[in-house]
């Protein structure tokens, strides 16, 4: 990473970008009222000029429905500035003042309170780090209660940039803030299913309000997968915004017009002789026929769709026509002949090689799950530049390529941002949402997590079926659930272990990862891939993070074993979890639940009508049926949850 240095107009330059202020103006709406350095070269602090790749950000800053709270946090990603570079990170911190407890008083200030956000932008993804300062540095802002006292703001800029660096990545202070522990314990064994999900580059929304409980969420699920909130999100903001402000303006609680796109995506163009990879901007128009709004709810997008060339000698080539007039999306580049190159003996040897590392008897039995005790990471890592990927991987192709190539990660969207759910160019996303306008939109996501209520709603039974967990995976969950609720009721042990801990719970997913990546290498694998789940890995290898991953060569899972974590033989405790997942997991078993519930309900009240003796013997009777029922309410393994109108 960029050491903070001085650039030519003396001003430090360093990981933080600028310090932004976005108000509430009662007239012009959300604006922003102060930037250091100026967001426009040559501007004053106080110009309201925004670049043109970031005029969303004054409805990101301060987000919708924001007057409900008294404060609250946003993370952001911002597209890069001139349609090159890295994703910009931000991190707002909202509050609100009443406008009377103001020492001064701005004419322009009409309302009964005073709403504003102060704003990091960062070059580095140290999310709960920047909030941490950020919200400090705001409470004494509004404390001064006079905003034209700016001093503080520009302090900032300066200390963060004095502070912060390439080492910041380093270590576990990226987590701030981002906890897996409660993750676990409020999504249950549903984080697997969210894992998986978006290994799939599915279309996935968040919906929660208030905005910090919902950014909160999301990145969490991102700090599952090994190196990406360090290393994985650079390329994840390439869009460019409609040109007008007025077409946003026009959208109302009815589907958007799908006309007028007008969006980046960035083609990758394979140089065959160095091997190396240099990016290439070409902007793209999507057609306006392309996009219908009366698509099927049920319609699931492709994800490996598009053009795509058949040149055996090189996995990428530029895309046919880079030009602004293309009607085709460029974003998939990839050569699917990446997984029948002519080196493929040699890949096939390899594969035969890291098979025979493993000796038969050295092969888990089939009496017992593996159990997964990884060590935490006290080494160095060392990362190298992906040829294909562009991002920074290590040994093992970690991170994924998953939020490339025009897969979006958008840990909050402004309704302004709408368009971009449709968009031609867009091939999916992990977006946030505290507007219901998103959420009532099915048709433009797979699948809607419900924060609040723990539910994953996806709406196409085959992709249901694709996630459902294995008997593996089961156990897997299971075996996360128990170890984070242990110690819950000691204050003084809670959280504070190594087993059941946060970096404990992101070591075994990278477990699972780097096993699931090992055993699609294996060659007869069939029964290695099955406890992963066969038709998901199928899924899965025509996903563009996988073949991305399979165009290289990774020796270091030579030394992972291929099998399922908590691979082995089915056992009555199988049944069990499968039984509990069924019956809570299906319209069915839902109702068959809620009647045992009644029923035990009105056994009680009948038992005190009629008496004390007749009462004691009801009592008990509930208690035996409440104990039949709590095997099925308090096991650790549920899953995904069918949307209202699914069939059980």
């Amino acid at each position: 990473m960029e050491k903070a240095r001085r650039g030519g107009d003396g001003v430090p330059r360093g990981p933080v970008l600028h310090i932004v202020v976005v108000g509430f103006h009662h007239k012009k709406g959300c604006q922003v009222e102060f930037s250091y350095p100026p967001l426009i070269p040559g501007d004053g602090h106080d110009s309201h000029t925004l670049p043109e790749e970031w005029k969303y950000l004054p409805f990101l800053a301060l987000p919708d429905g924001a007057h409900n709270y008294q404060e609250d946090t946003v993370f952001f990603h911002l597209p890069p500035r001139n349609g090159n570079g890295a994703t910009v990170f931000g991190i707002s911190c909202y509050r609100q003042i009443e406008a009377k407890a103001l020492k001064v008083r701005q004419a322009d200030i009409t309302r009964e309170t005073v709403q504003k956000s102060v704003c990091v932008l960062s070059k580095l993804p140290l999310y709960g780090l920047l909030q941490a300062k950020l919200q400090l540095i705001t409470h004494a802002y509004f404390e001064e209660k006079d905003f034209s006292q700016i001093s503080i703001l520009k302090e900032l800029y300066e200390h963060m940039n004095s502070s912060l660096g390439g080492a910041s990545l380093e270590g576990s202070q990226v987590y701030l803030g981002l906890s897996p522990r409660d993750l676990v314990l409020h999504f249950r064994h549903k984080v697997l299913i969210l894992f998986k999900l978006i290994l799939l580059e599915k279309k996935v929304l968040f919906y929660i309000s208030p905005v910090n409980k919902l950014v909160g969420a999301l990145m969490t699920v991102l700090s599952l997968f090994p190196g990406m909130i360090e290393h994985g999100l650079s390329d994840c903001s390439q869009y460019r915004p409609r040109k007008s402000m007025s077409e946003d303006g026009g959208l109302q609680e009815s589907n958007p017009c799908a006309d007028d796109f007008n969006s980046a995506s960035t083609s990758d163009v394979s140089h065959t002789n160095l091997g190396t990879v240099r990016k290439v901007m070409a902007g793209n128009h999507g057609e306006d026929a392309a996009m219908k709004t009366e698509e099927s709810l049920f319609q699931v997008e492709d994800s490996s769709k598009g053009q795509e060339p058949n040149d055996n000698n090189q996995y990428l080539k530029p895309p046919s026509r880079p030009s602004p007039d293309s009607s085709e999306s460029d974003w998939e580049t990839l050569d699917p002949s990446v997984l029948e190159d002519p080196n493929l003996k040699e890949r096939e040897q390899l594969g035969s090689d890291q098979t025979n590392l493993f000796p038969k008897d050295s092969v888990p039995s089939e009496s017992l799950p593996i159990t997964v005790q990884p060590q935490a990471n006290m080494g160095q890592v060392v990362l190298i530049p992906g040829l294909i990927s562009g991002l920074e991987e290590d040994q093992y192709g970690m991170p994924l390529a998953i939020f490339t190539k025009g897969y979006l990660c958008l840990p909050y969207m402004a309704l302004q941002q709408h368009h971009l759910l449709s968009d031609v160019t867009v091939r999916g996303f992990v977006a946030g949402a505290t507007n219901i306008l998103f959420r009532q939109q099915k048709h433009l996501s797979d699948a809607i997590v419900e924060v609040e209520e723990a539910l994953i709603q996806i709406h196409d039974p085959e992709l249901r079926k694709l996630l459902n967990p294995t008997t593996a995976d089961l156990r897997f969950a299971d075996y996360l659930v128990r170890h984070v609720t242990e110690n819950r009721d000691d204050v003084f042990l809670d959280g504070t272990g190594w087993e059941g801990g946060d970096e404990w719970i992101r070591a075994q997913f990278a477990v699972y990862i780097h096993a699931l990546l090992a055993a699609t290498l294996q060659l007869d694998n069939e029964k290695i891939l099955s406890d992963y789940g066969t038709t998901f890995v199928t899924a899965w290898k025509n996903t563009h993070n996988y073949r991305v991953w399979n165009s290289n060569k990774h020796p270091a899972l030579a030394e992972i074993n291929p099998n399922h974590p908590f691979q082995g033989q089915y056992s009555v405790s199988d049944m069990k979890l499968r039984f509990s997942h069924s019956v809570q997991n299906s319209e069915r078993g839902k109702k068959i639940g809620n009647v045992m519930v009644t029923t035990s309900r009105n056994v009680v009240q009948t038992g005190k009508a009629v008496g004390q003796s007749v009462g004691g013997a009801f009592s008990s009777a509930k208690t035996a049926m409440s104990s039949w029922l709590s095997t099925f309410t308090t096991s650790t393994s549920q899953s995904l949850t069918e949307p209202p109108d699914g069939k059980p």
